[in-house]
C-alpha cells in the first residue's frame, strides 16, 4: 500500500463551468447526431443526454434502420457507436457488429461515405470502440488504430481509471490536452493490440493517441488496476489524422454531469470535466 497515494485527482486546461457550445444553443440550431446501437448496446439513454446538453438532435439509430435503408447517415453531422455487449461478444467484441456493416452493401455504402465527408464526426465509445477500431478499412486516416482484446486481467474492470488527455487533432478533445482527471471504465475486452512492436511505435508518434491510464501520480502506466486493461504505453484513446473520429475504451457519457461522479472537487457546479467535449463536437460542427 502506497503511503503516499494521493487518490483520485483532477488537473485541468481549461474551466469545467464554462459552456463553450452556449453562443450555438442560442441560435437555435441544433444539428443531428445518430446515437448508434445494435443488440445488445445498452449505453445509448447516457450518450443521447449529453449529446442533447451539448445542443444536438439525438437520434435513435438501429442498425436495422441502416440496413433496411429507413435511415439515411447523410441527414446527420454527427454518428456515435454506443458501449454494451453486441452480440454478447460471442464474435469478439464489436466483431459481429462490425461485420454486420462490412458485409452488407447498403451499409458498408453508408458508413464509408458517412466517414469520407469533410463535415461528420464519429465517436465510439467501448464497444464503440471496438467496432470503429474492425471498421478501419472504412475509415481514413485510422491506419496507425490497434484491434482491441481481453484484458490482461482475464476479467471485466468496471470502476473509475485515472486519464490523460494527449495532444491529438480529435475535435473532442480540442482544448482539453494536459488534463487529468478520472472517467468511467466498464469494459472485459480493452486491451489495445498492435500488429507488432513497430506499429505500436508509429501509433505513438503519429500523434493519433486521444487518451492514455495514469495512475494517481499522474504518469502514464501499463500497470494495473491503474491501467484496468494492460493496453500498452497506457493507451486508452485513438482518433484518425484529421480529428474527426475517435474512438476510446472508457466512458465519457456516464461521467458528464458533476453528480455522476463519485468523488470531484468541490468548485465543479452542474458539469463534469467530461462535458467539455461533447460541447466541443457542437463549437466544431459550427
Amino acid at each position: 500500500m502506497e503511503e503516499d497515494n494521493p487518490g483520485l485527482t483532477v488537473k485541468l486546461g481549461f474551466d469545467v463551468n464554462e459552456d463553450i457550445a452556449a453562443p450555438y444553443i442560442k441560435t437555435g440550431v441544433r444539428p443531428q447526431v445518430a446515437v448508434l446501437r445494435e443488440q445488445g448496446v445498452n449505453g445509448q439513454v447516457e450518450m443521447a443526454a449529453a449529446f442533447d446538453r451539448a445542443g444536438f438532435n439525438a437520434i435513435d439509430v438501429h442498425m436495422s434502420d441502416i440496413l433496411a435503408g429507413r435511415v439515411d447517415l447523410n441527414d446527420f453531422k454527427g454518428m456515435v457507436a454506443c458501449g454494451g455487449f453486441s452480440y454478447g461478444d460471442v464474435l469478439g467484441a464489436g466483431e459481429g457488429w462490425a461485420k454486420s456493416a462490412l458485409f452488407n452493401s447498403r451499409a458498408r455504402d453508408a458508413f464509408q461515405g458517412f466517414f469520407e465527408r469533410s463535415d461528420s464526426f464519429t465517436l465510439g465509445v467501448c464497444n464503440g470502440c471496438q467496432m470503429l477500431s474492425n471498421l478501419h478499412e472504412l475509415i481514413p486516416g485510422s491506419e496507425f488504430w490497434p484491434h482491441f482484446v481481453r484484458n490482461r486481467s482475464e476479467q471485466f474492470e468496471a470502476r473509475v481509471a485515472m486519464v490523460q488527455v494527449q495532444e491529438s487533432a480529435s475535435i473532442f478533445l480540442q482544448g482539453m490536452a494536459g488534463s487529468r482527471m478520472p472517467i468511467a471504465i466498464a469494459h472485459g475486452e480493452g486491451h489495445a493490440e498492435f500488429r507488432n512492436d513497430d506499429a505500436l511505435l508509429e501509433a505513438d508518434v503519429s500523434g493519433t493517441v486521444a487518451l492514455r491510464f495514469v495512475d494517481n501520480h499522474g504518469k502514464v502506466t501499463e500497470t494495473y488496476p491503474a491501467n484496468p486493461n494492460g493496453s500498452p504505453r497506457g493507451i486508452g484513446g485513438m482518433t484518425t489524422l484529421d480529428g474527426r473520429v475517435t474512438i476510446m475504451m472508457p466512458h465519457p457519457e456516464r461521467v458528464f454531469r458533476a453528480v455522476q461522479n463519485s468523488w470531484r472537487p468541490e468548485d465543479w457546479n452542474e458539469d463534469g470535466a467530461w462535458m467539455r467535449m461533447f460541447r466541443n463536437a457542437r463549437a466544431w460542427v459550427n
